[in-house]
């Protein structure tokens, strides 16, 4: 569990990054779930935009997508997501206590 000082450590690392994953009408796949897998164990910190055209609500998809991949929600703000999850083999990011 993040705690506030965390998730705002968290937060700040992710505003300048760009998303680099789009769902779109097709929701989660298992294919994105992979991808958003290997992307935790390689960056740890990542941002998912939603598009219009998924109608799905971002807060329930970012849940699913935690729930699926063991990370954790930073945060959901409007149609951007992002999440966290320490690496496995090399962690890189060191969380304020």
């Amino acid at each position: 569990m993040l705690n506030s000082k965390q998730r705002a450590y968290l937060m700040k690392m992710a505003s300048n990054e760009p998303a680099i994953f789009q769902i779109g009408k097709s929701s989660l796949t298992p294919e994105i779930i992979a991808a958003v897998d290997s992307a935790l164990e390689k960056r740890e910190l990542i941002k998912i935009s939603v598009l219009k055209n998924c109608a799905d609500d971002p807060r329930e998809l970012a849940e699913m997508m935690a729930e699926r991949t063991h990370a954790r929600v930073v945060q959901v703000i409007g149609k951007k997501i992002v999440l966290f999850r320490v690496s496995k083999k090399k962690p890189v990011i060191e969380l304020p206590r």
